[in-house]
């Protein structure tokens, strides 16, 4: 088994795939702009070979140099878990009449509007939206909507230039924090929690299911620096506040016509209870939700992702034995990280339960908060009981301190 896999080391997630590519028997063959000495060693030592092309993202060109490579290499899948180089694969896919998820399926999980006309074709409750490319058209869009709207990037990934807007002055001044676009998709703001819906599939079909839950929602964490952001994996996603999620994210799969490999869905639960369907996209979720869900399964998500891409099987038996919190602090301060308080007493608190720290060390620059969920530091923390997740999770944002000076 021959796989040609785009982007094997970025983003960091990437590494873990391209292992469980390898681990499963497959040869795996990257794709990338870097080059190849200047990879990760964790990355390198699980590749086949390695194509380096000018740019991922001058997509005729990139599709014209992977095809001329791949008919060498003869590979049996081309696969890409990076958002932006999704319908890079599906072209190269068609080019070379391979099998997969082609490039109309892949438009659908990555133009927002498209999304969200064929799940409204499909009577599935999605937010009113409109595409826009003018501040006229913007105006237009709100009024018809009504305020709150929602403002996002039509082929944006996570929560980056996303803004809730209420009123003109406020729509005016984010159409120019995100004028580097050349559309938006404009939609109404949902008022409720914040959740995720992550599936493995195989033809379609989900083998395994995940749930999260935000602390707050992405777009008040992404715009608020002195906010601590959170989220938690649910030890049995199965359970009956969940469930109208869960079925909703079942018919967007079969209604964008899901293929083979991983999915990452946002969606809202109402006061009233009712879902609504966020966004989805066809590739795994960042902000080490994979880890966590690795941490609620005690397995190896990376590695049966690439079982079910490579051979069509998922052979692992999630065990759903505990709720898993992540929470990503931002220092307080600008420059070089200065001091650390509170880890002691949070390491004494939480005991086993605390199964990942990493933070930046003393004397490293301040990461720029708005890039990079990760910001200057991350916990990973589980508890079988939710209640005793949740406070384990509260008592680490309080304590924990990163000052920068």
């Amino acid at each position: 088994m021959k796989v040609l896999f785009i982007s094997p080391h970025y983003p960091e997630e990437m590494l873990d795939f391209t292992r469980g590519l390898a681990e499963v028997g497959a040869q795996v063959y990257g794709v990338g702009e870097m080059p190849k000495a200047a990879l990760p060693a964790k990355v390198q030592r699980h590749l086949r070979d390695y194509l380096q092309i000018p740019s991922l993202f001058d997509e005729d060109s990139a599709v014209r140099h992977i095809v001329q490579a791949a008919r060498r290499i003869r590979p049996d899948r081309v696969e890409c878990l990076w958002e932006p180089c999704v319908v890079l694969a599906a072209r190269v896919r068609q080019e070379l009449g391979m099998p997969g998820m082609t490039p109309e399926v892949a438009i659908g999980f990555r133009d927002k509007p498209i999304m969200k006309q064929r799940l409204f074709d499909a009577d599935l409750r999605v937010p009113r939206f409109a595409r826009v490319r003018t501040a006229r058209e913007a105006f237009e869009a709100a009024y018809a909507i009504g305020y709150p709207v929602c403002v996002k990037p039509v082929a944006g990934a996570g929560s980056a230039d996303t803004y809730r807007v209420g009123d003109d002055a406020e729509l005016r001044a984010v159409l120019g924090a995100v004028e580097r676009h050349p559309e938006i998709n404009l939609e109404e703001y949902i008022e409720g929690e914040e959740f995720t819906y992550d599936t493995v599939c195989i033809d379609g079909e989900p083998v395994f299911e995940s749930v999260a839950q935000y602390f707050p929602k992405p777009m008040e964490g992404r715009n608020n620096e002195w906010i601590t952001p959170a989220q938690v994996v649910f030890r049995d996603p199965y359970q009956p506040a969940l469930m109208p999620g869960i079925e909703l994210g079942r018919k967007v799969l079969k209604a964008l016509g899901m293929t083979t490999g991983f999915t990452h869905m946002e969606w809202y639960k109402k006061p009233n209870g009712e879902a609504v369907f966020g966004e989805i996209a066809a590739r795994s979720p960042g902000g080490k939700l994979v880890d966590q869900m690795n941490f609620a399964n005690d397995f190896d998500v990376y590695r049966e992702t690439a079982r079910a891409i490579c051979w069509k099987s998922f052979e692992a038996k999630p065990q759903r034995r505990y709720h898993v919190a992540a929470l990503f602090k931002r220092a307080m301060g600008q420059g070089k990280i200065r001091r650390i308080e509170g880890l002691e007493d949070i390491k004494q608190r939480l005991g086993p339960s605390l199964v990942v720290t990493d933070l930046l060390p003393i004397g490293h620059s301040r990461r720029d908060w708005k890039q990079t969920l990760l910001s200057d530091g991350y916990m990973i923390l589980r508890h079988p009981d939710f209640r005793t997740c949740m406070d384990m999770m509260r008592f680490a944002i309080a304590t924990l301190r990163i000052h920068a000076g």
